[in-house]
């Protein structure tokens, strides 16, 4: 791969241009040698992002929501950033675009950035690079980042992790709605949207998503309660007061010291990723070491045990 001149290309990415915008997000996704000097040069450009996660089943309007918030955004004079997951594609393993085909209206503007990643078989409902990718993002001038996940089910819950604020979707008519949000779903909701609220049946969603919220974990007086917001996305119904609603959590989250916390965990998160990732890639490298194969002969012979013999490997891993 040829070496990129990254200083010249950050520069570029802060002045908003997409080239080099999509030339770093790049570098990212495809596990670049420069990845580290990428990092390094990001770093210090970033923290000023608002990030907003989108998640919930297939066929709620998640990809709708998300060109109304940024319209809504772009009418405030915000600069945004959208990373739209997609399914990987089982031919080229790329994404397959649909969530960029739908936002369309928004391909000529340039204060906004839209970057469809693939999953490329990471499960959670999010891309592998998506914390990179949003520094990037980030480091470039976004004033708010919407991250729109993958059709998500009920243990696919990573873009609590990633964003700072969560908004969970669903629609009436599609069976059992909240069935289909239970457990992790209901659980990591910063802001709900009963999408599609012309439909019949979007008041009967919405009562009995309040009643499953208020039989979750007690909360305290200051504590924040997820407002229940209903929008018809295809038509901006309702989208502003899901701003208004996502505007009062963030702020909620700075007069606590609550949005510092998730900050500081994602990137406890994210240092953990990597340290792991490059602990299996040495271990890769050693799995056909005759070390390794000495304390497996032990092993299976009940000379050692696994643990002592994980410890053993990893000595002499740290020691290399």
């Amino acid at each position: 791969m040829t070496a990129v001149d990254v200083p010249q290309l950050v520069a570029q990415a802060r002045e908003g241009r997409p080239r080099a915008v999509a030339r770093l997000i790049s570098l990212v996704e495809g596990a670049s040698p420069q990845l580290r000097e990428v990092m390094a040069a990001l770093a210090p450009l970033t923290g000023g992002a608002y990030v907003v996660g989108l998640t919930g089943s297939p066929g709620v309007g998640k990809s709708t929501s998300t060109s109304a918030l940024v319209s809504a955004y772009r009418r405030a004079g915000k600069r945004v950033g959208v990373l739209a997951v997609d399914p990987s594609s089982p031919f080229s393993g790329g994404a397959l675009l649909g969530d960029r085909v739908r936002m369309s209206d928004h391909a000529s503007d340039p204060g906004v950035y839209i970057r469809s990643m693939a999953t490329r078989g990471h499960l959670g409902g999010l891309a592998w690079a998506a914390p990179q990718a949003i520094r990037v993002l980030d480091a470039a001038g976004c004033d708010v980042i919407l991250v729109e996940t993958v059709g998500v089910g009920q243990s696919e819950v990573e873009i609590a992790s990633q964003a700072d604020t969560s908004v969970v979707l669903l629609a009436p008519g599609m069976g059992d709605g909240i069935q289909a949000a239970k457990a992790g779903i209901l659980e990591i909701g910063d802001v709900y949207v009963v999408n599609k609220a012309d439909r019949d049946g979007a008041d009967a969603t919405a009562r009995e998503l309040n009643h499953m919220l208020g039989l979750g974990e007690a909360r305290g007086r200051d504590d924040w309660r997820p407002p229940i917001v209903k929008t018809v996305a295809a038509r901006g119904q309702g989208i502003d007061e899901v701003v208004e609603a996502l505007e009062k959590h963030r702020a909620w989250m700075d007069e606590r010291g609550v949005l510092a916390e998730r900050r500081a965990a994602r990137a406890a998160r994210e240092v953990e990723t990597i340290a792991v990732t490059a602990l299996r890639a040495r271990m890769a490298d050693v799995h056909g070491d005759a070390h390794l194969g000495a304390l497996a002969a032990r092993v299976a012979e009940g000379d050692l045990d696994p643990y002592a013999a994980a410890d053993a490997l990893l000595a002499t891993l740290t020691e290399a």
